[in-house]
This record gives C-alpha cells, sequence and structure tokens, in this order.
C-alpha cells in the first residue's frame, strides 16, 4: 500500500490500534445469531441421545437398581 495514504487513513500507532479494534468488533456482527442457533441445534441433539440412552433397557434397570440400593440403606 501507499505509505501516504496508509499515514493519512491511520495516522500513528494509536491510531492504528483504535482502527484495527473498530475493525474487530463491526467485522463480528451478525455472527451471535448463528451461533446461538447452532448451539441450540447441538443441545437439542444432545438431549435427544442422552433421552434415548437413559431410556433404553441396561441403563434403565441399572438406574432403578441404583435407586432401590440408596432407598433400602440402613442407617
Amino acid at each position: 500500500m501507499n505509505k501516504k495514504i496508509t499515514e493519512r487513513a491511520v495516522g500513528t500507532v494509536a491510531g492504528f490500534a483504535r482502527w484495527a479494534a473498530r475493525r474487530a468488533r463491526s467485522s463480528d456482527r451478525g455472527m451471535t445469531t448463528s451461533e446461538y442457533a447452532v448451539g441450540t441445534i447441538a443441545a437439542c441433539a444432545f438431549a435427544a441421545v442422552l433421552y434415548k440412552v437413559v431410556n433404553s433397557g441396561p441403563v434403565l434397570s441399572a438406574l432403578q437398581s441404583l435407586v432401590e440400593g440408596a432407598l433400602d440403606a440402613k442407617f
């Protein structure tokens, strides 16, 4: 880039830092909505898999025996 154009646009190192910070903040607009959407879909998929696993026969019987053992414990 031409040195005079760069000096005029940025000026000093502090000016460059302000310009870079403004550029970094403005380039991330609009990303939060898509990140929330992807996160929500991933959480729902994980919940569905977890529901299927917990409601499967072996896991359900293991949880049931665990709870029964805890309730039958003598103090």
